[in-house]
């Protein structure tokens, strides 16, 4: 098992384009279906794999195109910690106070170790300033437990 970690920052407006962070549904639109349903259904068939958003179920990530791989670790220790250097390097545009607290921040990376060491996957977001968002995800990989039928996006 390895783990792949991914970072996005971008406009909260568009990282709120749900359609775009969850696959489409398997079955496509009856026929009959209004002429703007039916062109929804083909962006999203066409966009959800390919688009940089972070999707709504994490273990999805694996189906993005590799260059979207932030890092792959073998110990999930190392993940973890380069997940602590994006919340530290994050952290002065955190929104909240809160979220900056340094302590706090060290509890979300032990507790990613200990997720991940477990199968698990991490996924945290932030809202930062202007106004903006930080998606950070780290992912099982080989296989996903959520999602044992996904491959690996480095193979």
């Amino acid at each position: 098992m390895h783990y792949h970690g991914y970072l996005w920052t971008g406009a909260k407006q568009r990282f709120d384009d749900e359609a775009l962070r969850r696959p489409p549904h398997p079955d496509t639109p009856p026929a009959g279906s209004k002429p703007e349903l039916v062109q929804r259904y083909r962006e999203v068939t066409a966009e959800f794999p390919v688009a940089d958003l972070p999707p709504l179920e994490t273990a999805y990530w694996l189906i993005k195109p590799r260059k979207l791989v932030h890092g792959t670790w073998e110990q999930p220790e190392k993940a973890a910690q380069w997940f602590m250097e994006r919340l530290t390097e994050y952290a002065p545009r955190f929104v909240s106070e809160s979220d900056r607290d340094g302590t706090r921040l060290a509890t979300l990376a032990n507790s990613a170790s200990g997720r991940l060491g477990r199968g698990g996957d991490v996924s945290q977001g932030f809202y930062l300033e202007r106004p903006s968002f930080l998606s950070l995800a780290l992912v099982c990989c080989s296989s996903n437990r959520a999602m044992p039928g996904l491959g690996c996006p480095l193979r």
